[in-house]
């Protein structure tokens, strides 16, 4: 497939699945005032009239009166009240609009913070659950409430926006609407008051509805109308195919701890956008801190993907990164003027660029806060009791080990011990702790070994030489030892993880039904998450403790959105527990509850990132296992389909012959016995009676082939003598074949069995009964019985016919299985030797087919145990 190809089926893939859900038209406004509520109802009139079911979820008219007038005529939804006894705030009700399901809703204020208990954090998150649930949303924001314009918006009006929406939700418009209005017109209804009220119109002049601020911000808004409808159009023509559209860039930008990380990832977003680019937001593991989390978190949220590197080499880490996935620009943030962030960044330029990479390198200039260094970098001086307990005992240990070794062992390099002791520190703890412990063990060695002794001058210039090498290398071995130790750590991190998902893997495929699954997954989660687990598949029982009513709505709605909820979300936030959908083949087969400890407030990158592998991992074995019971499920109905077929064919073949047979035999006698001897009557009666007993033999062997299949059958056993179920088997048969000749041979004594009785019997009759059919006339029946070394008996029946292939020789036992050989080969159901197997089966014997004495005829050999194993 050629590059334009495959642009122009991602491009047709995004179409459809925008327009399969629900549609969202936005009414963009470049500040308040300029009429996006009244533009918007007014097009909601326009469709009521053309016939379309159009509903006001909520609409905010803030008591202009123009406005207000424009609901009438509109089926307006009452709103939910939310909050406590002291207060209570109106919002809307969006399981109400789920339950109406209008074709178009109007929500106002895209932006909005819903109230604390909602079911979402935000108004953007309840309209995209009313897209995915196919309904027409309106909505109207101002531009300053879209995310990546977060930082240009504080630039322009000294005003940081709370509110905002990410521009990833962008992606699902099917139509924005620029409501625009002159900067003059819209300063003139605001002193009018059209706007606000009088005391609030004059806050709004004084501060955020200035001439430049508006003009600004109108700019913004035509921008991003201009380049949604760009992209737009771009789409068009690739739909078309009328002209080429290149593929799309990937973007990479790079964090580190000097930088304005939210700054920087806005910027990137506008540049990726403004290229139409994917873009990946990618941090080093030793910068796994809550700040990295929030940045990612961010970055995400503006449509970013995410992505740790592990490794000390950082430079080489973006190269090989860059270089794998593609990457076509490289966003780094510009070094700065002074200080350490200036020196790291350009230390990592400098050295990339050596690289000679083959992509682009672009510097963003970022507004960077400055920060107090006491309070920036204050957990990262302080040490730990434990680490403050340990470097205070090492180092008492280092004095009294070289006190001792100088006394008692001449040792001349004392510095060589305090030397070992920083390195020690620096393997155990971090690089702040080594340098302190590098000075403190330096000043111990300076004071007390290097003379005059007990103070902190230095006699003579070889001593200063020695202090100066001491301390170069105490800094340069706990520098070493500690970047080891943070490799190392990345590392056995990196290593774990992989092995716990291999752990699960494993045992997962081993798993052949879904509840060693679930028992598994809540094992593994359990032990490796820490966490309490609840575990949940539709039509299944749960695994775990029982959730409360708001937990439970929490973990359906994660079931029907296939998206996560609960806590570390921003949907239903306030459950205790954390709800992630098991997802395979785009599908939701259930749902995965973590309830973490109550301190940890917030989820680690890493702990995140392998919660979500593992659910992952768990959401494939839930596939798998519910495909085999479909599978097995279809089986079955196969092989039941199958059977009654089969049945029916029996029925209709096999059972209608002697009926007929029977029926014609019936309707000669009524109507011409008068006209008929005794023998003629008498033959066609014996008929009647020899096709009755055929059909009551076949009835009898459907009867017991179903009370053979069912659960519930027990053996009622007992003893007997062989030779009474032989003799029993034998003297039925002749009743109704009485010119069959049966040859029987029995071991003296006969030996007696703890079987049911009548089971087995009819066991020997069915086999007896087969050999007679398929057996010339002129040739007998042999029966023989031997004893074996195991408590066993054997009982072994021969025929004198053509005998059986020995491909054949199993498929005889199957039901409904019947086959012609010779002259005598009779129709019959297929049961009886299917009845035998069953019989034996039951009685923990085995029955198979061999050829006859001289590889002639078919001998039936049934082994049974003599008695029970205890």
């Amino acid at each position: 497939m050629t590059p334009q190809q495959t642009e122009k089926a991602n491009v047709i893939l995004q179409h459809a699945q925008r327009y399969q859900a629900g549609r969202l038209t936005i009414f963009l406004g470049a500040a308040p005032g300029v009429g996006k509520t009244y533009a918007m109802l007014v097009r909601a009139h326009e469709l009521h009239r053309q016939g379309v079911d159009v509903v006001v979820g909520y609409v905010e008219t803030h008591a202009r009166h123009d406005t207000e007038q424009l609901l009438a005529g509109l089926t307006v939804l009452p709103r939910i009240c939310l909050g406590d006894q002291r207060r209570q705030l109106q919002d809307m009700d969006l399981d109400a609009v789920l339950a109406r399901k209008p074709a178009v809703v109007l929500v106002d204020e895209f932006a909005h913070q819903n109230i604390s208990g909602s079911r979402h954090q935000k108004r953007w998150q309840d309209i995209n659950e009313l897209l995915d649930a196919g309904i027409d949303v309106f909505t109207t924001m101002n531009i300053q409430h879209l995310e990546s314009l977060n930082d240009v918006v504080y630039q322009i009006t000294g005003i940081r926006v709370q509110e905002t929406v990410p521009d990833r939700v962008f992606e699902r418009i099917r139509d924005i609407r620029l409501i625009d209005l002159p900067v003059n017109e819209l300063l003139e209804r605001l002193n009018q008051g059209k706007v606000y009220v009088p005391e609030q119109a004059q806050q709004a002049l004084n501060g955020f509805f200035k001439t430049a601020n508006l003009s600004a911000l109108r700019e913004l808004a035509i921008q991003t109308v201009a380049s949604h409808v760009d992209h737009n159009v771009r789409e068009s023509f690739v739909l078309q195919g009328k002209a080429p559209i290149p593929l799309h860039q990937h973007m990479l930008v790079l964090l580190d701890q000097h930088s304005d990380a939210e700054a920087l990832l806005r910027a990137a977003c506008r540049i990726a956008e403004s290229r139409v680019a994917i873009w990946t937001v990618v941090a080093f593991s030793h910068q796994a801190t809550a700040l990295t989390q929030n940045s990612f978190q961010l970055a995400r949220q503006l449509g970013a993907m995410t992505e740790v590197l592990y490794g000390q080499q950082h430079v080489q880490l973006v190269y090989d990164y860059a270089m794998q996935h593609g990457i076509s620009t490289l966003i780094m943030a510009q070094p700065a003027k002074t200080g350490l962030r200036r020196y790291w960044q350009q230390n990592t330029l400098s050295e990339l660029l050596k690289l000679q990479p083959r992509f682009e390198v672009s510097l963003v200039t970022v507004a960077v806060k400055p920060i107090p260094l006491p309070v920036r970098h204050l957990s990262s001086v302080m040490l730990s009791l434990q680490e403050t307990g340990l470097l205070l005992l090492v180092t008492a240990f280092s004095i009294v080990f070289a006190s001792l070794g100088e006394q008692f062992l001449a040792i001349r390099e004392i510095s060589v011990i305090f030397i070992t002791a920083v390195v020690f520190i620096a393997s155990k703890t971090r690089m702040t702790v080594a340098v302190i412990a590098a000075i403190l063990l330096f000043l111990a060695y300076d004071f007390l070994f290097i003379p005059p002794k007990f103070t902190f001058q230095i006699a003579a210039y070889t001593g200063v030489m020695t202090i100066v090498a001491f301390l170069a290398a105490a800094l340069i071995a706990s520098r070493l030892a500690s970047r080891l130790r943070e490799q190392v750590n990345a590392l056995t991190a990196a290593n774990r993880d992989q092995s716990i998902l291999r752990d699960l893997t494993e045992k997962l495929s081993r798993a052949v039904h879904l509840q060693q699954v679930l028992e598994i997954a809540d094992a593994c989660l359990t032990q490796h998450l820490s966490a309490q687990v609840w575990l949940h598949v539709p039509q299944q029982s749960n695994i775990g403790q029982t959730l409360s009513e708001k937990e439970q709505i929490s973990a359906e709605w994660t079931l029907k959105n296939q998206q996560p909820s609960g806590r570390f979300t921003q949907t239903l936030s306030q459950s205790v527990w954390w709800f992630l959908p098991c997802l395979a083949s785009k599908q939701c087969v259930g749902v995965v509850g973590l309830q973490f400890s109550a301190e940890q407030h917030t989820l680690a990158e890493q702990q995140k990132r392998l919660s979500e592998a593992m659910v992952e991992h768990i959401a494939q074995a839930i596939s798998r296992t519910l495909l085999s019971q479909e599978l097995e499920a279809a089986k079955i109905n196969a092989e039941t389909e199958k059977l009654r077929s089969a049945l029916l064919s029996s029925v209709s073949h096999d059972l209608r012959s002697p009926l007929a047979a029977m029926i014609g035999a019936a309707d000669t006698l009524t109507h011409y016995r008068h006209a008929m001897n005794p023998q003629d009557q008498a033959d066609l009666l014996s008929a009647i009676r020899v096709e009755g007993e055929r059909l009551d033999r076949y009835i009898q062997n459907l009867l017991d082939m179903t009370r053979l299949g069912h659960d519930g059958l027990t053996l009622k056993r007992d003893w007997i003598g062989v030779d009474e179920l032989v003799g029993s088997a034998v003297r039925r048969l002749k009743r109704y074949l009485p010119q069959v000749r049966i040859e029987i041979d029995l071991p003296e004594p006969a030996p007696s069995l703890w079987v049911h009785a009548a089971l087995i019997e009819q066991a020997i009759f069915n086999v007896l009964e087969n050999a007679a059919k398929f057996s010339p006339e002129d040739q007998a029946v042999e029966l023989k019985v031997q004893c074996l070394p195991n408590q066993q008996i054997q009982i072994a029946i021969y025929d004198r016919g053509q005998g059986i292939p020995e491909a054949e020789r199993e498929r005889i036992f199957d039901m409904f299985y019947t086959m012609q050989r010779g002259d005598r080969g009779q129709q019959g159901t297929g049961l009886g030797l299917s009845i035998v197997k069953a019989i034996i089966g039951a009685h923990m014997g085995q029955i198979w087919a061999t050829a006859g004495h001289h590889q002639q005829g078919t001998c039936i050999i049934m082994s049974l145990l003599i008695a029970p194993a205890a």
